[in-house]
């Protein structure tokens, strides 16, 4: 089976990860909605940037340590201590929500966070770990279908219960609020029990399918111990940060990422106050079950990336993506009704699971096993940077009191730079979205050996049997690194195809002269281009 819920331990992870994401979502609901109640439009926009600022800054903050303790110690046992500190946490938010203490259980959004920060380089490692490289993709489709489906519960189940709980003679107060609703702590103390209880249940890496319990005593070696003094001054952080830039794959991944996250971020962070000043809507569950959609989308969109992504990484969903979102975006702020905002948030999250499936599995696939929590948690760190810069702007934008909508058009710009950068610096990948669709009228595409293949950064020489004219094609697609392709040069020098063969690196050779060819495109792509040398990327030998 290629379904990576056939795997020990895997469903089990998932509801952990669901948990995980029901209680964080959970409580965040519970803020946003009593800021809903209680203030203007352009004082929720603000504050709701902060509350999504105190749930991104531990990311930043802790990028360094909790990529330490990932590497460090086993991915099950920073779990477990997580989830079991969340426990205690969620008591502390319980007894606010009954004291009232409304600016309380604000800070422990942050508390709430750290834990989360800690926990999400284990988390994002272990899949790899669990799985193996040929359902890499799969699984984390299955995780991202999985949490979108936990923050939509959430999102529901929150936001319900918080207009039911809430009563209509209850004083317009935070403190108020908070008291009336308090029951719905006890919810999230449950999850996280729950939570707790299933991460003590997740097999350890010695447990797992071709292991052997000297790999992990070596791999803990190996760790150096944490310098606290080179984290303070930030020579940890540079040192860490450099893993990211040392594989193209990998960092063209977190920038995606990022740019798709931060978008994300200010809609949810905007919408709501955009939807009470333009479309004259008041109530939460209403607001919150729109932008639910998106959830709903990325889990459709994440089913839909696991079932074409059998043993590979489907590459082609990333511009397709891409250009889904920019539609999306371009829509938002020209539609009244609530039924079409709820299909174009489903949209915005189909394309955005388009994205994020292939470049989550693209940056375990390029990371080394003894830096992949180092590198996971530098991918949380960029990203949440990016995040906290455009809540930064949208808070800007408020002070100025400027109308919402602006703030929705700036997304639809940044929605279309993403779209096109994702075009031009990817022609291959929209070649193969393009070749997907052709073949996949006709073809299956089944991929088989995908583990076999070599981590980035080492020479790999790809012989295809050339039996059909569309073998090219297919290594296109099943391959997760870019493939430079080797042709005769009586066909490259053709006049109205060689601007198409330049464009994706194509390697021209002549009897007599292959050496000189080949070291001919070294020296172009080092000395002008920039790019890593030839023999550090993949040939396909035709």
């Amino acid at each position: 089976m290629n379904n990576a819920t056939t795997v020990r331990g895997f469903v089990t992870f998932l509801w952990v990860a669901f948990m995980n994401a029901f209680v964080d979502l959970g409580h965040k609901i519970v803020v946003q909605n009593t800021l809903f109640k209680t203030l203007s439009d352009h004082q929720q926009v603000l504050m709701t940037a902060i509350v999504n600022a105190l749930i991104l800054l531990p990311f930043v903050l802790l990028f360094t340590p909790s990529g330490y303790l990932s590497d460090r110690y086993a991915k099950t046992k920073v779990m477990k201590i997580s989830a079991l500190c969340a426990v205690f946490i969620t008591l502390m938010i319980t007894f606010c929500y009954y004291q009232g203490w409304f600016y309380a259980s604000f800070a422990l959004t942050f508390i709430l966070a750290v834990q989360s920060a800690l926990y999400s380089p284990a988390k994002y490692g272990y899949i790899r770990e669990l799985v193996g490289a040929e359902k890499l993709s799969n699984g984390n489709a299955w995780v991202q279908a999985v949490s979108m489906i936990a923050i939509l519960a959430g999102s529901a189940v929150f936001s319900a219960l918080f207009e039911l709980k809430l009563s209509p003679e209850t004083p317009l107060q935070p403190g108020a609020i908070l008291q009336d609703i308090a029951p719905l702590g006890w919810l999230l103390v449950i999850g996280s029990l729950i939570e707790c209880l299933l991460a003590f249940r997740l097999p350890g890496k010695d447990h797992l399918r071709g292991h052997t319990p000297q790999d992990g005593a070596r791999h803990q070696i190996q760790e150096p111990a944490f310098i606290w003094k080179d984290y303070i001054l930030g020579k940890t952080l540079g040192r860490n940060l450099t893993l990211l830039f040392q594989e193209k794959a990998i960092w063209q991944s977190v920038i995606g990422l990022t740019l798709f996250l931060s978008i994300s971020q200010v809609m949810i962070a905007a919408f709501p106050a955009y939807a009470k000043s333009h479309l004259a809507m008041d109530n939460t569950f209403i607001i919150q079950s729109i932008i639910a959609m998106a959830i709903v989308g990325m889990m459709l969109g994440s089913s839909f990336a696991s079932k074409h992504s059998v043993n590979h990484i489907n590459l082609a969903l990333i511009p397709s993506g891409a250009l889904i979102i920019c539609a999306g975006l371009f829509l938002l702020p020209q539609v009244t009704s609530s039924v079409l905002l709820g299909g174009i948030f489903l949209t915005i999250g189909i394309g955005g699971s388009f994205m994020l499936v292939p470049l989550n599995a693209l940056i375990q696939f390029h990371a080394k096993e003894d830096q992949i929590g180092k590198i996971l948690a530098g991918n949380n760190f960029i990203q949440n940077v990016g995040m906290l810069l455009c809540l930064a702007v949208t808070v800007a934008f408020t002070t100025q009191e400027l109308d919402v909508s602006y703030i929705l058009w700036g997304l639809f710009g940044l929605g279309a730079l993403v779209a096109l950068a994702a075009i031009i610096l990817l022609p291959e990948v929209l070649v193969r979205s393009v070749m997907t669709k052709l073949l996949g009228h006709k073809y299956r595409l089944q991929v088989l050996g995908f583990n076999n293949l070599p981590e980035a950064g080492q020479g790999t020489l790809l012989l295809g049997n050339h039996i059909s004219w569309l073998d090219w094609a297919i290594v296109q697609m099943a391959s997760p690194r870019r493939v430079h392709f080797v042709m005769d040069q009586t066909i490259y020098q053709r006049w109205y195809l060689k601007w198409l063969f330049d464009l994706f690196q194509v390697v021209p050779i002549a009897p007599g002269k292959s050496r000189e060819a080949l070291n001919k495109k070294i020296s172009r792509t080092h000395t002008f281009k920039g790019w890593i040398y030839l023999w550090r990327v993949s040939l396909f030998w035709r």
